[in-house]
């Protein structure tokens, strides 16, 4: 079915409610699912809700947590997620990020205790719009390893970042440290298809093109332990300075009742005036090398979502 941005937003609000979520928690998960459908992120829009529809009924996300948000120093916000979705502390703490940010030149934004943070680049990119660079990091329970430890350390550990440029289509880059995202795999698996070699390794620890064994093994790192680097360097930062999960101590997102309490890492830094034009200036000459630029397009306006997956949808019960 197509629906329109506001009509998208109310079907994902109550799918929320009926499983169990606060307004305020259903709003901002509402919120960040439509707005990667928007960017052409359905995989993490909602394909992706069912996930927390399930966390919420299954007792992994606390659906009616408030968050605690604190102010360690000037430039800097602590917030306990206590068990909910990361979305709704970043949203209480948004307009702190921003104002300090733009006071300071700099706020570092900590958060733990909560579950996925779902599509990175959102954080990102509803800084990128206030005119801020932003650089995000999260962790998750462990599902990549390398073809050495042939088991899972790490999660996909994503990195993000943003800049202010045209109005209304900042650039962000948003890209896990493994080969291919975890719902790209489990997408592949529940249709029986096959997936590229370097994706993953299975149960045993080998290689495999195996979708569904890759399911029941772990991801592998892009670029070897180049990426591995990266991935530990993201996890330092959302879980060792936060203070969340590391991911080897992690709970499952999908499974159980237990909540992950992985954190989210955030920075936000004010660009000195003529930044955003200068940068849009730059990206156009790097067009004209047929660069492929990350994270530009223009938002769409309508959604579709299947038939099949707005019923699944709509069948859940909190």
């Amino acid at each position: 079915m197509r629906l329109s941005v506001d009509d998208a937003l109310e079907f994902a609000f109550q799918a929320a409610r009926k499983a169990g979520a606060s307004a305020q928690v259903a709003t901002s998960l509402a919120k960040a699912t439509v707005s990667a459908e928007m960017c052409g992120k359905s995989h993490v829009g909602f394909e992706h809700l069912s996930d927390y529809l399930d966390g919420l009924t299954q007792g992994r996300i606390d659906g009616c947590a408030e968050p605690e948000v604190r102010f360690p120093a000037d430039a800097s916000i602590q917030v306990d997620a206590r068990g909910g979705i990361a979305q709704t502390g970043f949203d209480a703490a948004f307009e702190q990020l921003v104002n300090r940010a733009r006071k300071h030149g700099v706020c570092a934004f900590a958060q733990f205790n909560g579950y996925t943070a779902g599509e990175l680049g959102y954080y990102t990119r509803r800084l990128a719009e206030e005119g801020l660079v932003a650089i995000a990091g999260t962790n998750s329970h462990a599902i990549m390893g390398t073809v050495e430890s042939r088991t899972p350390v790490y999660g996909t550990n994503p990195l993000s970042f943003g800049a202010p440029t045209r109005p209304g289509a900042p650039f962000i880059l948003d890209q896990a440290c493994s080969a291919t995202a975890f719902v790209n795999v489990r997408q592949a698996a529940s249709v029986g298809e096959p997936i590229p070699e370097g994706w993953a390794l299975d149960g045993s620890g080998e290689p495999t093109t195996n979708a569904g064994d890759a399911v029941e093994g772990c991801l592998l790192p892009f670029g070897g332990w180049r990426g591995a680097n990266l991935a530990l360097m993201v996890e330092i930062l959302a879980a060792g300075l936060t203070g969340g999960n590391w991911s080897l101590d992690a709970p499952s997102f999908a499974v159980g009742s237990e909540s992950p309490s992985v954190g989210l890492f955030v920075v936000a830094l004010a660009p000195t005036e003529g930044f955003a034009a200068r940068l849009q200036a730059h990206l156009e000459r790097l067009e004209g090398y047929r660069m492929r630029i990350p994270g530009t397009r223009s938002r769409a306006n309508e959604i579709e979502i299947s038939d099949a997956l707005a019923e699944k949808l709509r069948e859940v019960r909190g």
